[in-house]
């Protein structure tokens, strides 16, 4: 006697419908009697989307990135993973350096100097933030949006391997 995989009522072996709740028995579980087949949905593995995986690369910037890199090997998502890396890696880099340059200066020439690195690191984090919007956007429209410089950096730096 075989059982119904939906409500689990016993089913005759020749029944192609279950008679308590009406779902039909698979091919697989008519064959295999009274230990039933696990349903199709709890085997089947579900993979995220390109494009959802694109936008997670640049979520939280070259984090992010270096995770996708490494655990996804589709092209469209390592290029906006090594993308991502390249970009906003580069720009904590930059920001950083401004920070160190401009407060030295300040140590040594006052508040201009200060003042004039701040103006600066101001106007790369709004440009960072556009730019992050920009590129989670295109991502999740299936996009391959190339950053001038840093497309080409990051497909030298992260060829296939």
């Amino acid at each position: 006697m075989a059982f119904c995989t939906k409500c689990g009522a016993a089913v005759g072996d020749d029944a192609s419908f279950c008679t308590a709740c009406g779902a039909p028995r698979s091919a697989s579980s008519q064959s295999s009697g009274a230990q039933g087949a696990a349903p199709a949905s709890t085997t089947a593995q579900t993979q995220m989307g390109e494009n959802v995986a694109g936008l997670l690369c640049y979520v939280l910037g070259w984090i992010t990135g270096l995770i996708f890199y490494f655990i996804d090997k589709r092209p469209y998502v390592r290029f906006h993973a090594a993308q991502s890396i390249v970009v906003f890696a580069g720009l904590h880099v930059v920001l950083l350096l401004f920070s160190v340059f401009f407060g030295i200066g300040f140590l040594a020439g006052g508040w201009a100097g200060f003042t004039v690195g701040y103006a600066i690191q101001c106007l790369i984090g709004l440009a960072m933030f556009v730019l992050w919007i920009l590129l989670m956007i295109k991502a999740y429209q299936g996009e391959r949006f190339r950053v001038p410089i840093a497309a080409d950096v990051a497909e030298r730096l992260f060829a296939k391997s």
